[in-house]
């Protein structure tokens, strides 16, 4: 074996190393949340409302309105990152200005999240008067969610070839409709990518709804966007923080309905953006 492929085996190793380091201890902390909690999970756990302090009884209202929540986030940021990377890719010019606002939207990927519930209870809540409600919440997960649908959706863009564009062009289309039938189709699935990591982040977070949307017990189910909810992170937070005597195994299944939740999100990402790839033409 020469030096090239030695030094090579040796960079594999490191590697595989290095990648085993980082996704063991998510395994293993998935498999002790499923080990713990799926015993818990039964059909009253998930279908019913909390009862006795939340100590009996189930987490419904709980994912009604982390459900709830993704959606309205869905509603606000996904139109509005796609038409801005769509603005920035195909229209901008590549100046000071617009390489300011590229830069400035990578690093509010990076923002902690306390920090848009802040802004998110101090805009929404308190100047425009929406209160605590499903509405200023979802505002606060949307604008904490842009910055990745932005990147992502920016990335997908520029991966499609810029012969399609010419091509398009020369026929004689416009602008738009060179966009939207030959780019905007095949970036689809890094756009669905970015959508589905920035909703998946959202249906996880406790800071931003903790000032804007969420309620510490609330065993009934919303009936407007003014309305507070309850919330899967929040109420975990709350049960293994705030509730003494606490079953421990209802905190391990309120976390397990929670990675449910998140990896089907994830499975239709994966289905509807192998579904999307398949329409590629390179």
């Amino acid at each position: 074996m020469n030096g090239a492929k030695m030094r090579e085996k040796v960079a594999f190793i490191i590697l595989g190393f290095a990648t085993l380091l980082v996704v063991l201890p998510i395994i293993l902390t998935i498999f002790y949340i499923v080990r713990n909690g799926i015993g818990s999970v039964t059909w009253e756990f998930i279908t019913q409302p909390p009862r006795n302090g939340m100590k009996e009884g189930g987490i419904l209202p709980a994912i009604i309105g982390t459900i709830v929540l993704i959606i309205g986030t869905m509603f606000f940021s996904l139109p509005l990152g796609i038409l801005s990377a769509v603005y920035l890719v195909e229209y901008a010019k590549d100046n000071t200005f617009t390489r300011l606002i590229k830069l400035s939207v990578v690093n509010l990927s990076g923002v902690p999240s306390i920090v848009y519930g802040l802004f998110g209870f101090t805009l929404f809540v308190g100047f425009l008067r929406f209160g605590t409600s499903i509405l200023a919440g979802s505002l606060t997960l949307a604008i904490m969610s842009l910055p990745v649908i932005i990147t992502a959706t920016k990335e997908a863009l520029e991966s499609v070839p810029y012969s399609f564009r010419e091509i398009s062009l020369s026929l004689g289309a416009t602008k738009w409709q060179t966009v939207r039938y030959c780019v905007l189709p095949y970036a689809v699935p890094g756009i669905l990518t970015g959508t589905v990591l920035s909703l998946s982040r959202a249906a996880g977070e406790t800071a931003p709804i903790l000032f804007t949307v969420a309620a510490f017990y609330l065993p009934r189910l919303p009936h407007s966007v003014f309305d507070q909810v309850m919330a899967l992170p929040y109420h975990l937070y709350v049960i293994s923080i705030h509730v003494p005597n606490m079953p421990t195994e209802l905190k391990f299944a309120t976390g397990f309905v929670l990675i449910v939740l998140v990896f089907l999100m994830n499975l239709v990402s994966i289905i509807l953006r192998a579904h999307f790839r398949k329409k590629k033409l390179w």
